[in-house]
Formats: C-alpha cells, structure tokens, sequence
C-alpha cells in the first residue's frame, strides 16, 4: 500500500535540519552607532591609505566605511573637498547622540588648532622683535615722493565768472563762490544779455543774486557787462556759466566741481 504525500510533507522533511541548527547562528548583531546599513555594506577592507586616514581622523573601520559611503552620494557632490570626515559623519548622522559625538570631537578638534594657531602667531611676533628690533618695516626714504596737490582754488585766486541773466544753471555756481568768497582773492563777473552801460540793470541783478555792496565798493566782487570778453579769452562757443582762474597772468578753465 502507498502513502500519499500530503501538504505537510515538505515541513516534516526540514524538520531536522531546524533542530539540528544551532540557536547562536541565527542572533542578530547589536547595532552601535558604527553599524553601517544594508545599502553601506560594501566591503569593510580598507586600503592601507584609507586605514592611515582613518587613524589619523580617530576613526573606526565602520565609521571611514560609512564616510566614504557617504561621499559617493549628494555628500560629495555639494560639499567642498576641503569637508573633514568628521563633519560628514556629523551632518548625517543617525541619531541626536551620535550627532552630539562627532560635534563634540569636532569642537575639541577646533580648539586645539586655534591654539596651535595663536601660538605660532605669538612665536612669529617674538621672532620679527628679535629679528628687526627698532628698525621700522618699512623704508619711507625708498618709496617715490608725490607732490602734495594743488588746491584748485588758491587764497590768491580771482575767479572769473560769465552768466546771463534768468540763467538757472547759472544760479547755483555764484551762490557757491560767494559763500567761499573770504578764501579766494575775489571774483569777477561778466553778464551778458545786457545792454552795456545799463547800470541799474546790473546792480538790480546783483542784489537779487544776493551780492553784498560792501563787497562792490571793497572790489572783492566786480560786476562787468560782457561784450564780447568771453570770446577774447577762450576761442570757440561756450555754455554759461563758464569760470576761469586767474593766478598771476595765467587764466585757466575752471571746472564748476572745483568750487
């Protein structure tokens, strides 16, 4: 008579193959904050470059696995090469505490080469005070010499100066030169637009303008019909106002800036 194989017959056949198997090969490892994924499982063999860079960051095997894991990824693509393995395991780590491990080693990492730094930079200022003494870094008798620049405006000076009358460019340059007027030697003003010897005409001008008639009678200021002086001293059309500088005999263009 033949048995026929029911739906537990393939349990029944592995059965002593579970009994016989024993109970530490299948106990899952204890995961620590080392324990890499199972997407970071590559090969934990290190170069022996990689193991001196290790030990030279105080790192385990499994931390410079999970480093170097983290670098073939968005970790190394935006991050500057000059990222320490430290930050990187850092910024991504898995939990608080073991973000608060690798900030703490950071930070005492930090300190002790600002340290280092600081005690150099006291070493190198002893080193120049030895070095140098008294003697001054820089020799001021090599360096070329610049002649001081002249004002534009010497206490010497007399201005001249060519407006017209209802001239609103105009306005603005002699309010500026009569508020200067105590350092310059004094100001000449040609108006055109008059006709000449039209002397209510002037002073009417003038006293709109705000020009004192001390300054008149005392020939700090001069007032001048135009005709044609201009022209006679610079060839060519001209836009009013124009200025000039006279020092000594020289007269020269002079730019509304200056002022």
């Amino acid at each position: 008579m033949r048995c026929r194989a029911g739906p537990w017959w393939p349990i029944l056949a592995l059965l002593p193959s579970l009994l016989l198997t024993p109970v530490a090969a299948t106990a899952a490892p204890v995961n620590d904050v080392s324990t890499l994924t199972p997407s970071e499982q590559t090969s934990t063999e290190l170069t022996a470059v990689e193991r001196a860079q290790a030990e030279h960051w105080a790192l385990t095997p499994q931390e410079w696995q999970r480093y170097r894991f983290l670098m073939q990824g968005i970790r190394g693509s935006i991050s500057p090469t000059t990222l320490s393995p430290i930050e990187a395991l850092g910024i991504h780590a898995r939990d608080a505490t073991e973000r608060r491990h690798f900030a703490e080693r950071w930070a005492s990492l930090m300190l002790e080469d600002a340290e280092r730094i600081l005690a150099f930079q006291q070493a190198y200022d002893a080193a120049i005070d030895r070095l140098v003494g008294e003697q001054p870094l820089i020799d001021w008798t090599r360096l070329p010499v610049t002649e001081p620049r002249q004002p534009p405006l010497a206490s010497t000076d007399r201005v001249l100066l060519f407006v017209r009358p209802a001239c609103a460019p105009c306005e603005p340059v002699l309010a500026r030169l009569l508020a200067r007027l105590d350092t310059i030697a004094g100001l000449d003003i040609y108006l055109s637009g008059l006709a000449p010897g039209d002397e209510p005409a002037i002073r009417k001008w003038a006293v709109a303008q705000g020009v004192d008639p001390d300054w008149v009678r005392q020939r700090k200021v001069t007032l001048n019909f135009e005709s044609g002086a201009l022209a006679s001293m610079v060839p060519g059309d001209v836009n009013l106002p124009y200025l000039l500088r006279r020092r000594g005999e020289t007269l020269t263009p002079l730019a509304g800036s200056a002022l």
